[in-house]
């Protein structure tokens, strides 16, 4: 991930000059301060090996260069086996989909009619034994006959009548598999079997995704200024890799006394003078509402106890000529 900071590469700037934002031969303001630039630290979204850094100090990027590659074979290999799961996965919901075979509806069928077959087999075989006991007790009243011949008519009447409600039972279980596949499969299976489908191609794009993020580009154009991991290294996920300073577009925080305040209004042309004598112009894209201590940089505590307004003056420096850190002059104009 980026983690983007607009912070100074110096503490605050000073404060204007010992003349005090006094005006020189053209009416001019002057105030001192120091040169600063937006940093953007790029990191990756995943951690893992850095297999490649390219990322060098004091390299111009544009936005879209690649900085780093990290190592993703572990992730390749999740991959491999979720694509498996996605096409089992995807084989199951066709299957659910197109419901049962003809020949399957047939077994089930063919099922239920034996299992019929087997209670009319019983139900004879129940009559007969009916029978055979009632004869056999007709005997026995008549002392013409035995009782174990009465007890084997009996136990053989229960036995046929067990095998009667068994044979029925298969043939109502028998009937609802005959009913369930030709009705198809319920809407909720199919429902369940797609969000299966789902997940692992949510899963895919995931690893997916981590394999892209394991290409680190520059996410904005300017100086790598700082390089913090080497080819090599294991790092964490979100783990800044470079530091790139967009110097293209710098600018000076300057402090101001509270009476000059009045004339100075945003787009007001400013220039920026270096120690060298350089001059850049600009304007000034920021005032600040609230007054301030001047910062304690400030050489004396007389100035020090002023309160000031913070004004920040924006230049075109795609020449390079500041740096951060830089000391510089700003020459404020008077405002239209």
């Amino acid at each position: 991930m980026i983690a983007a900071s607009r912070r100074a590469l110096l503490a605050a700037t000073l404060f204007a000059t010992a003349a005090g934002c006094g005006g020189d031969d053209e009416g001019r303001s002057r105030a001192s301060g120091y040169v600063e630039a937006t940093e953007v630290r790029v990191a990756a979204e995943v951690g893992g090996r850095l297999l490649e850094v390219t990322a060098e100090e004091g390299r111009r990027v544009a936005a879209g260069d690649t900085l780093a590659r990290i190592d993703t074979r572990d992730v390749e290999i999740a991959k491999a086996r979720a694509v498996a799961e996605r096409d089992q996965a995807a084989a199951q919901l066709r299957l659910v989909q197109a419901g049962p075979r003809r020949e399957e509806i047939r077994q089930a069928a063919a099922q239920a009619e034996s299992a019929k077959a087997d209670v009319a087999a019983a139900e004879a075989e129940l009559r007969a034994a009916t029978e055979d006991l009632k004869r056999f007790e007709a005997l026995l009243a008549a002392n013409a006959g035995s009782r174990k011949q009465r007890d084997d008519a009996a136990t053989r009447v229960s036995v046929t009548e067990a095998r009667l409600n068994a044979a029925r039972e298969r043939v109502r279980a028998a009937e609802e598999v005959v009913s369930r596949l030709r009705a198809g499969a319920r809407r909720d299976e199919v429902v369940a079997s797609q969000a299966r489908v789902s997940a692992v191609e949510a899963q895919i794009a995931a690893l997916d995704k981590n394999i892209a993020d394991a290409v680190v580009t520059a996410p904005v154009g300017g100086m790598i200024t700082a390089k913090l991991a080497d080819a090599g290294e294991m790092i964490a996920p979100r783990a800044p890799i470079a530091v790139i300073s967009d110097l293209d577009h710098a600018w000076a925080n300057v402090y101001v006394d509270e009476p000059l305040v009045p004339q100075l209004k945003l787009g007001q042309a400013v220039t920026l003078v270096t120690d060298a004598g350089q001059r850049l112009n600009g304007s000034i894209t920021y005032i600040s509402p609230r007054a301030e201590f001047t910062p304690r940089n400030v050489q004396t505590a007389e100035e020090r106890s002023k309160l000031v307004y913070r004004i920040k003056g924006t230049v075109d420096n795609r020449d390079g000529i500041l740096k951060p850190g830089m000391p510089v002059e700003a020459e404020l104009g008077a405002g239209g």
